[in-house]
């Protein structure tokens, strides 16, 4: 691991930890803490949300035209105010404004880091790269809840104004720490679009990329839009798991998700890409199967968690295997220097899977319960048929990205055999 890649992955356990310290007292902060309701507090979340959907457009051509590191550098500034701004906020507009300018910088920082570490590695050392990445993600959003939880007091605004200004210091920090990375020299592209509707057109002309896409959203659809909405809603309404309890999901699937990942990465390497995101598919319909029987079951309250908890820690099996598989896969389907774009186009499809998953899952969970684990349980087999349907379109190497080394090291082993005949 080069010295860029060890400060690229300092910044994300950096970022991530940052915002561990906010994001789960977030709803409390604004409608309680700074009394502004409920109503008030869901548009903080909606506008997270809004504001990376619009960004995340012109953030993909300005890491294509301007390189990676000016447009994080950039983006970590923005969510430093916002941030600080947010904690000082006393009113609507100023805390939905703070509110947008945190979640614009939060969701550029996302592509641009991806795209840094796609330079910044090999076909050989990428999947390794996105797996360090989130784990390094998770362990930051886990220690940075733990240690916001222990610093937050409801009572007292001063202890939020904290809480957002170690948030707002850490992204600072971040700004020192990758300022000084060297950044490989990316090539200039020939053929690139001029204009951004051009380069979105090429982009779409890519129907391997469309299908990862809409396989995407489905991935980021069915699990994390679940998290924190529809699934929590369902165990508590359905399956009467306590908030303690709730608790313990979340950290079954973080530390799931710790322990895990590089035991993942070492048997997903040499299977086919699509046959891992298939097999992901069928991991979280057994994970939905679980919570079926959670909340209309008829067992005991104990078996009722015990089969709740194992719902989340499943979920994490997965996540593990996608890490090494999905980011690498969209670096392999770019064109040479259109990283960053195709980066952020998958970023883009995130975001939005992630304002819709909660805004269907969330109702649907809370009261039709059987309806809402059959919806997302043939989701999940549908990530199956999806992913088995873009293997079919995927070159042999970027299926198979073993072979591009095997390959290299035939072509490598014939001039020594001839010689030495």
């Amino acid at each position: 691991m080069g010295a860029a890649m060890r400060r690229i992955h300092v910044g994300n356990a950096l970022s991530a930890f940052g915002l561990g310290f906010t994001v789960p007292y977030l709803y409390v902060y604004v409608a309680q803490v700074r009394g502004l309701g409920a109503m008030t507090a869901g548009l903080v979340l909606a506008v997270f949300a809004v504001a990376a959907l619009i960004v995340l457009p012109f953030a993909s051509r300005a890491i294509v035209r301007r390189g990676p590191l000016p447009v994080l550098l950039a983006a970590l500034v923005t969510a430093a105010l916002g941030a600080l701004s947010l904690g000082l906020a006393s009113n609507a507009v100023a805390v939905l404004l703070s509110a947008a300018a945190l979640g614009a910088g939060q969701a550029v920082m996302q592509p641009a880091l991806a795209t840094m570490i796609v330079d910044c590695s090999t076909a050989d050392t990428r999947s390794r790269a996105f797996a360090m990445q989130f784990f390094l993600q998770n362990l930051g959003l886990g220690i940075g809840g733990l240690i916001g939880g222990h610093l937050v007091d409801t009572t007292r605004v001063s202890s939020f104004t904290l809480l957002f200004a170690i948030e707002a210091a850490m992204f600072l920090l971040l700004v020192v720490v990758m300022a000084t990375v060297r950044m490989p020299h990316s090539p200039r592209v020939e053929d690139a679009p001029t204009s951004a509707k051009g380069s979105w057109k090429q982009l779409l002309g890519n129907r391997a990329m469309v299908q990862l896409c809409v396989l995407g959203f489905v991935l980021f659809f069915a699990c994390y839009g679940q998290f924190e909405s529809g699934l929590s809603a369902y165990g508590v309404e359905a399956a009467g798991i306590s908030t303690s309890a709730l608790g313990t999901a979340l950290a079954a699937n973080t530390l799931m998700i710790v322990v895990a990942q590089f035991a993942v990465l070492k048997f997903v390497e040499r299977r086919r890409r699509s046959r891992v995101i298939a097999g992901v598919g069928l991991i979280w319909a057994v994970a939905w199967l679980a919570a079926g029987y959670a909340g209309l079951g008829h067992g005991s309250q104990e078996m009722a968690t015990a089969a709740f908890v194992s719902t989340y820690a499943l979920f994490g099996l997965g996540e593990a295997m996608l890490s090494p598989t999905i980011a690498p896969l969209v670096a392999d389907l770019a064109p040479e220097g259109m990283a960053g774009q195709y980066n952020s186009a998958f970023a883009l499809v995130k975001q939005l899977a992630l304002a819709v998953g909660p805004a269907v899952g969330g109702p649907l969970g809370a009261s039709l319960h059987a309806p809402y684990i059959v919806t997302f349980l043939l989701f999940s087999l549908g990530i199956t048929v999806l992913a088995l349907r873009l293997g079919r379109r995927l070159t042999d190497v970027q299926d198979r990205p073993w072979l591009r080394t095997s390959r290299v090291i035939a072509r490598g082993e014939a001039p020594a055999e001839s010689l030495a005949a």
